[in-house]
């Protein structure tokens, strides 16, 4: 099995700044695509930012320009950087990745828990 932890959640006021992190374990031969999504209360999953395996990103127009994502394929981690973070930022952030498990078998989509983020006007 595959597990995804986030940390690095937490409440902010805004303009500020929250680091998040999800490191991948288990059975794992290699990770594709790697993501952020977050959902708000009342409201459905939303993409947030991914990066590919080879780092580059994609973003939702929402958060250009003060969200950073990256990874380190080594330590089967991806990151998000959140900067001038405004209330609307509030929600569950969720990491994902599409895993393989060994060479030659399908990909699979794993999901964390979640990490709350709240900021404060």
């Amino acid at each position: 099995q595959v597990q995804l932890v986030e940390s690095g959640g937490g409440l902010v006021e805004a303009g500020g700044s929250l680091r998040l992190s999800c490191a991948a374990s288990g059975s794992i031969s290699v990770i594709n695509l790697m993501g952020w999504y977050r959902q708000a209360p009342g409201k459905q999953r939303e993409l947030v930012a991914t990066v590919t395996r080879n780092g580059s990103p994609n973003y939702a127009d929402s958060v250009k320009g003060r969200f950073t994502i990256s990874r380190d394929n080594a330590k089967n981690t991806a990151y998000l950087q959140m900067n001038s973070l405004k209330p609307e930022d509030t929600g569950i952030y969720y990491c994902n990745a599409v895993v393989r498990r060994a060479v030659d078998t399908p990909w699979y989509n794993f999901w964390g828990q979640g990490t709350q983020v709240t900021v404060s006007s």
